[in-house]
């Protein structure tokens, strides 16, 4: 069955594919708490984990992104999504540190190929920016059912129902992509294979991603440890997660809303100012309320930012190289974010992760102010 990412089989197959490509952006709080309480990690060696994935996630992005024009994406996708989860579900047979660290990259490596195609499949379509909010909202629903469900699974089960879990989350994708994946691109041919230097622009934008990334990920892992080390009741804890999937649902449609309506600039240049003030308020304060609240709005906002930044590489780059790389761009960062998080956490403790948040929003800052030669293109009409 041949399908586009313009027909409801290849969007229902690409939103599948998101989801499961992007799980670190749901379950890195979970992860990293199961790899502490069930595994009895330290933060480091649990955020060297996480870091590890993340890892093996940009090798594979930064290979497969020049080329994604060229592969057969709906085996590459299939594929790369079977092999991801063979390695998580093995992953929830070892107790082994070194052997978890392997599986780790492999499924790192894996999942990211799938997903670097799923990415140049979403940018090659007639409108690049409401397809990448429509598969973040599914990102969202998908988010609220991990949430719910997962936790409650490791807590009858034990700690390695998370990584079967994951194998689970993979295998469905794999399934799904095989039958249903975009075997041909809405965009030109011609563009596909635009040869040259990509613009200044676009490294700016990406390394402004990737320092939104680091953020991110360097908080996020640590949400469920700041609770449990402020002694905030553990069902909680679990309540703002769960409160987080229902927040991340309005981001997409909100994104879709105001794609005409805001220069996407001025959503990437706010986006790490907010970031960085709901890391201040999550890790400086000692009142539950502060702390829920934060911790329940950050991931929208990266969601949020992610998905102009997506449509702004994609009018700035028609060749699809720069949206095929956005894995790599989203996950250089964060594959730094767990494992920094977790020496800051072990060196100084929870309240310097705000202060290094706050730091790096300075980065992305400078990395998204509009330049002189993109404003005529991306102002709203």
């Amino acid at each position: 069955m041949k399908t586009t990412s313009e027909s409801r089989a290849g969007r229902a197959s690409l939103m599948v594919a998101h989801c499961a490509g992007m799980v670190d952006l749901v379950a890195l709080p979970v992860w990293v708490g199961v790899l502490i309480s069930g595994y009895g990690l330290d933060p480091q060696q649990a955020g060297g984990l996480a870091t590890l994935f993340l890892v093996g996630a940009v090798c594979a992005s930064l290979f497969v992104a020049p080329r994604s024009a060229r592969l057969p994406a709906r085996a590459t996708a299939a594929g790369g999504f079977a092999v991801a989860a063979l390695a998580f579900g093995a992953v929830g047979l070892v107790n082994d540190y070194a052997a978890m660290a392997v599986l780790h990259v492999v499924a790192g490596l894996a999942a990211a190929t799938a997903l670097s195609v799923t990415h140049a499949a979403i940018g090659g379509s007639g409108n690049p920016h409401r397809l990448f909010a429509l598969v973040g909202f599914a990102l969202g629903v998908f988010g609220i059912l991990f949430m719910g469900g997962v936790p409650k699974l490791v807590a009858s089960l034990g700690a390695p129902a998370l990584f079967w879990s994951f194998c689970g989350i993979m295998a469905v994708a794999a399934c799904v992509a095989a039958l249903a994946f975009p075997t041909a691109r809405a965009v030109d041919s011609g563009a596909q294979h635009t040869a040259g230097r990509l613009p200044r622009a676009v490294w700016l934008a990406a390394i402004g991603v990737s320092c939104m990334g680091l953020v991110q990920a360097m908080i996020f892992a640590f949400v469920e440890r700041i609770g449990a080390e402020r002694g905030f009741d553990g069902a909680a804890v679990a309540g703002v997660l769960i409160a987080l999937g229902f927040v991340n649902l309005l981001p997409a449609p909100l994104a879709a809303f105001l794609q005409k309506r805001v220069n996407p600039r001025t959503v990437l240049v706010c986006g790490p100012v907010v970031q960085a003030a709901l890391a201040l308020l999550m890790t400086q304060s000692q009142a539950f309320l502060p702390y829920a609240a934060a911790a329940a709005c950050f991931a929208a906002v990266m969601i949020l930012t992610h998905t102009f930044a997506f449509g702004l590489l994609a009018t700035l780059d028609p060749s699809g190289r720069a949206v095929g790389a956005t894995p790599a761009m989203l996950m250089t960062g964060a594959a730094i974010g767990p494992i920094l998080g977790g020496t800051v956490v072990k060196l100084s403790g929870y309240p310097s992760l705000g202060l290094a948040a706050a730091a790096i929003a300075i980065c992305a800052v400078v990395c998204f102010l509009p330049s002189r030669a993109d404003r005529a293109v991306l102002s709203p009409s």
